[in-house]
This record gives C-alpha cells, sequence and structure tokens, in this order.
C-alpha cells in the first residue's frame, strides 16, 4: 500500500538540538566522485533554521549510511534523497526503502537530474519515493515541507509530483525558475567541510554561482530540465560569500560547480575584479565554452587568471565540424583552437572533454576527433582531453532520436541504477572500433601525461606510436606495470 502523502502526521518531537523544531533529513547517495553535496546544502539552506533543524548526511562519509539516516527518522517530517542516474539511484533506493520500513508514514521525497527528467516514473516504479521534485529545488522543497510540517494537501504544489491519498500519481504544474538572488546563501555548516578536503586530499572548497544553461546540445539533459534558462548570482554577493568562507574554512583553490560559468563577460570580469579587490590568496576553476572564450575579451581573461583562475573545462565533444552541428554544439573548431592557445599562453590548465561513438558516428568522424586531441595535448603539458563515449541520457534530444531508431532505454529504478554513463561504449562502437579507441585513450595519456623516470623510454614510443596512428599490440602497458605494479599505466 502507498503512503499517503497529504495528509503526512506532523512532528511533534524535538529536534536533535531540544528545540522542538521538525527536524528535515537529507542525503547524499554513495558515488565515486567527492564533491560537495550542494544540491542537499541549498535546499537545506533555504529552510528557515528558526523552523526546522536540518540534517545532511552524506553515504561518501558514512561507515553505515543506512544506519546514519534511520537514527534521525524518528524526530523527522521528511527524507529528501539528491539521485543522479546510475548508481547512485541504489544507494537511494537502499535508504529510501529502509527509511519506509522503520517509519511508514514517512514522506521520502527525490530531487535531483534523475527525478528531474522522470518524476512520475520514479513514484510509479518504486512505493518508497512518495514525492519528486524538478529542476530547480529550493523554493519547491521549502513549500513541501512547509506544507508536510502542517498536514496540509500538496495540491496544486508547482515543481512536484505526489502521489495522492488515493494512490494517484499527480504531476503538478512546473515552477518558474527562481533568480537565485532570491535564495538564502549555502550554509555550509550543515556538512562536514574539513572531511571533503580530506577526501580530495586539497582545500579545495565547491560553490555554485549559477544555475542553468541557455544552449541547446542534443546530447544534454539541460536543455529538458532547464529549458534553456539560466540565473546566477550577482557578483558583489559571490565576493562577499567566497570571502566569508575563506575566512571561515581557508581553503587554497574555489571550484565552481556551474554549467556555464562564462556566460557573461561583464559578470565574469566583475567577479574576477572581486577577488583582486579582496586579495582572496585563492586559485578557481570553472566551465567556459569555447564560444565564451572566443567572445571574452583579453583584458577580461587576464584580469581572470591575475585573480586566481588556474583551469577551465572546455567541452569540445567532437573534432569533427559536422559532428558538432549535428549535435548542436554551436561552436567552431577555430574557436577550440582559440581557446587553446589563449590558455597556453596565459599559464591556466584546461580539461578538454571529448565524445565518441554517437548514434551513426563515421570512421571519419571518430578520426577527426582523435586528432584534435592529439593536437591539443601536444600544446601543453596542462591540458587534458579525456575521451568518453556517448551513451543516451535522458532527455537528451539525440536519446529521443536514438529511442525513435529503436534504441531500448532502461525501463525501471533498478535498471537505471546499472546504466554506465562513464565507462562504457553504446550499441554504436563495434568491439573493434572499442579495442582501437581503449589502446588510442591509453597511448594517449602515456605519451603527454608527466612521467616518472622510468616511464621516459615508454612515453617516447607512445608519442611515435600517436604520431603515426599505430596502436597495435600493445606490450608496453603489460611491461610496464609488470616493471612498477604500484605505478601501472593505465
Amino acid at each position: 500500500m502507498a503512503t499517503t502523502v497529504t495528509q503526512p502526521r506532523p512532528s511533534k518531537r524535538p529536534g536533535r538540538d531540544g528545540s522542538g523544531r521538525p527536524k528535515v533529513v537529507l542525503y547524499n547517495p554513495d558515488a565515486v566522485f567527492y564533491t560537495m553535496p550542494l544540491a542537499l546544502l541549498a535546499v537545506g539552506s533555504h529552510l528557515n533554521p528558526d523552523q526546522y533543524d536540518v540534517v545532511i548526511v552524506d553515504g561518501r562519509l558514512e561507515r553505515d549510511p543506512r544506519a546514519a539516516v534511520l537514527s534521525h527518522l524518528e524526530e523527522a517530517v521528511c527524507l529528501g534523497v539528491t539521485v543522479l542516474t546510475g548508481a547512485p539511484i541504489r544507494d537511494a533506493l537502499e535508504v529510501s526503502r529502509a527509511a519506509k520500513q522503520k517509519r511508514r508514514d514517512l514522506p521520502v521525497v527525490w530531487g535531483g537530474w534523475h527525478p528531474s527528467m522522470f518524476g512520475r516514473e520514479c513514484l510509479e516504479d518504486d512505493a518508497a519515493v512518495d514525492i519528486t521534485v524538478q529542476g530547480q529545488g529550493e523554493v519547491t522543497f521549502a513549500e513541501i515541507i512547509t506544507r508536510l510540517a502542517i498536514g496540509e494537501s500538496l495540491d496544486n504544489c508547482p515543481g512536484c509530483v505526489v502521489r495522492a491519498a488515493n494512490g494517484e500519481i499527480v504531476t503538478n504544474e512546473a515552477r518558474p525558475l527562481e533568480d537565485v538572488n532570491n535564495l538564502r546563501r549555502h550554509r555550509y555548516d550543515l556538512i562536514d567541510v574539513e572531511s571533503y578536503f580530506a577526501l580530495k586530499k586539497k582545500r579545495q572548497l565547491d560553490y555554485i554561482a549559477s544555475q542553468g544553461c541557455r544552449f541547446r546540445c542534443t546530447f544534454c539533459a539541460d536543455p529538458f530540465v532547464y529549458n534553456r534558462q539560466w540565473v546566477g548570482l550577482e557578483p558583489t554577493r559571490i565576493g562577499d560569500e567566497v570571502e566569508d568562507l575563506w575566512q571561515r574554512y581557508r581553503f587554497d583553490d574555489l571550484s565552481f560547480q556551474d554549467e556555464t560559468f562564462f556566460t557573461y563577460q561583464k559578470r565574469v570580469d566583475a567577479i574576477a575584479e572581486e577577488f583582486l579587490r579582496r586579495e582572496l590568496p585563492i586559485t578557481w576553476a570553472a566551465t567556459m565554452r569555447a564560444d565564451q572564450c572566443a567572445r571574452l575579451s583579453e583584458d577580461t581573461f587576464a584580469k581572470c587568471r591575475a585573480s586566481g583562475l588556474r583551469r577551465v573545462l572546455v567541452g569540445v565533444e567532437s573534432g569533427s565540424q559536422a559532428m558538432l552541428d549535428r549535435i548542436k554544439k554551436d561552436i567552431k573548431l577555430d574557436q577550440v583552437r582559440f581557446t587553446a592557445e589563449r590558455c597556453r599562453r596565459h599559464g591556466v590548465a584546461a580539461i578538454f572533454p571529448f565524445i565518441v561513438g554517437f548514434p551513426n558516428e563515421t570512421d571519419e568522424s571518430v578520426w577527426a576527433t582523435l586528432n584534435l586531441v592529439k593536437e591539443l595535448r601536444s600544446l601543453s603539458s596542462e591540458f587534458q582531453t579525456p575521451v568518453f563515449y556517448f551513451k543516451p541520457y535522458p532527455g537528451s534530444g539525440i536519446t529521443n532520436e536514438a529511442v525513435q531508431q529503436g534504441y531500448t532505454l532502461p525501463c525501471s529504478l533498478d535498471e537505471w541504477s546499472r546504466f554506465d554513463f562513464i565507462g562504457s561504449a553504446g550499441p554504436w562502437v563495434s568491439a573493434a572500433k572499442y579495442r582501437l579507441l581503449e589502446r588510442f585513450k591509453f597511448y594517449e595519456r602515456l605519451a603527454w601525461n608527466r612521467a616518472a623516470v622510468w616511464q621516459k623510454p615508454f612515453q617516447r614510443l607512445a608519442r611515435w606510436r600517436c604520431g603515426r596512428d599505430r596502436y597495435g599490440f600493445p606490450v608496453e602497458k603489460l611491461v610496464a606495470n609488470l616493471v612498477s605494479p604500484a605505478e601501472p599505466l593505465s
């Protein structure tokens, strides 16, 4: 029997500090990366701290995540879980189901990328999920919590899908994107910041200064989730917040987790000016599109560098202009080369991710990508060019095309939990092409990554192979791993 969320039991028990405030428990599922849980910080911080006692549990930090969550549920008004497509779904399901076993009346709310794309399907697939939030979650989640705390119906609550009292699943209207300047500051005291520094092995603080993306790439879910909208914090507020956070945590590096940080030149210039004016002793990294770099003035780029810019992430995706046009990346290869040269000249590191194995991608397109990878890597030892395989990420335009052509997406949460969108290739990549690409990736890393003294001969051979596209019989990897198993070349 599905849980009724329209008339939940208001919590009358004291919060963890004896204040009597209802407790809101938020869970970040286990994952292989250690970015701070900014989504949970966002929704938890937007709740009035005088009214609610917010607890964030991170599955990556806990020896027994399920026990950690369950220990807080007696006083909770709900359990909120942020859910990414792929392996995190498995942990999210286990914790949500365990919560239901302990408190059948407890509303479980899922938010994040996967529920934003499959809000109704999550509820249809598992009775442990009562509510899903779509897109920007701060205002929607705050309204949900307010209603749950007083036992009010979630009828007509914008931005969410709800399981009604009679078991019917109701999709409420979408909620307009809120100006992030109207939202509360993120309360980093809700998490153990030092633990993330320890996991990252560096004092790097994650921060988000904008939400959304105005672009239309057909391999990405952003256009579906945010409807090509973008909202950003004012530079003065960013300066104030970053300075306050530095005074508290003394981090060395700031990692902007924005989808497209360099959206507006004036704003970027003003942010760099804020950092310079405050003389913040930090470096910072952010996302950048090649067309954005091409439009950015030399003075603004230089100011960013002077303010601490150390690295940009520039999604290239393909070395074929025809493929870039097909996936509606809306950049030109000349802009990629311009960006690389500008970064090299200013001493800014760069990550240029690529994707191969799109449906019906030609061999010529794949080789164009591999050639551009080699070109960029040869420009600077500070450049990285990871190559990923296209996987039909839900909500994207090219995925919809693949489905129309007969590709079958996972049909359940359990199946989605086995969806690997990083390591494996799709059905459009033959075994021979996969073998070639894996060997290329090995030799490309060996050729241009920093090498130990004993690796130098292998590195010279790898550059010879890349220069002539000779990737057969990769004995170097076997030999190198035998010579130094502690430093495998992979």
